[in-house]
């Protein structure tokens, strides 16, 4: 399993759990949590956290330091392409000209649901500003072909809504994504617990990024390592290949022949 790495953009990383760095109660329990989780990819909203934007206020890159973690900026907040587009020309200044991105262009408030039109938008804008854009959207196989077409560099459908809990609710759709996909498919948003993620692994996802589900957790340190395991484990059970599934055919698990008789 040592060499199962997760490739993005052409870099290769051994933790295939992204988490994100928002409703922790501070930047040490932050810190800890990610320790736990064992991740590399950071994701950061830019218009929630300071990266530099604020010389006044503590930054987040004190904590999480760019030569130890890929930080990933993201656009969570923003609700139109151009918002998006300009957010992370932000980001690249502030992280001197870093550019693999989370895109995120929500529908509604309420929901937190994509906005698949301006989401497509501000993807080719991105992607022909120099920008490795790795980008969340609909559970939608023919929006994820667009977007591949476009050249994201990783498509990331959402289980459930943002911050519901609610786990994987349409494992049909994410695997025609992920049949149909050549770049990296990892699941965003909506997991609740170590289970969802294991789900989501079994199915073939290449990794799973997750926040609220560590971070409103009652241990959130403990549940960042209960996510490490689960997406391991689940990354194995998926390369194992798992038994068929069978309908009243009881078929006994120790051998019946050469029984004493």
């Amino acid at each position: 399993m040592n060499n199962d790495t997760l490739i993005i953009a052409g870099q290769a990383y051994a933790s295939r759990l992204l988490v994100g760095t928002g409703k922790y109660k501070d930047f040490a329990q932050t810190r800890e949590a990610i320790d736990a989780a064992g991740s590399q990819i950071i994701t950061v909203a830019i218009r929630r956290t300071n990266i530099g934007q604020d010389a006044s206020q503590p930054s987040l890159l004190e904590v999480l330091p760019p030569d130890k973690f890929t930080i990933l900026p993201n656009t969570a907040g923003c609700y139109t392409a151009d918002d998006a587009v300009r957010t992370l020309l932000l980001a690249r200044e502030l992280l001197d000209g870093h550019d693999l991105v989370k895109l995120e262009v929500l529908g509604d408030p309420n929901t937190l649901f994509p906005h698949m039109p301006e989401t497509l938008k501000a993807a080719e804008t991105l992607v022909k500003e120099g920008f490795k854009v790795m980008v969340y959207c609909s559970d939608d196989p023919i929006q994820a072909k667009l977007l591949e077409g476009i050249g994201c560099v990783a498509i990331m459908p959402l289980a459930s809504l943002i911050g519901s809990g609610m786990g994987i609710l349409n494992p049909w759709n994410l695997k025609l994504i992920i049949d149909q996909s050549k770049v990296p498919v990892i699941v965003d948003a909506g997991v609740g617990t170590a289970s969802d993620a294991a789900v989501a692994m079994e199915l073939g996802c290449d990794g799973v990024l997750m926040n609220t589900a560590i971070a409103l957790a009652k241990n959130p340190v403990l549940m960042a390592g209960a996510m490490k395991k689960a997406v391991e484990a689940g990354r194995e059970a998926f390369l194992a290949g798992r038994m068929p599934k069978k309908l009243y055919a009881a078929t006994p698990s120790s051998p019946t022949t050469g029984m004493i008789s």
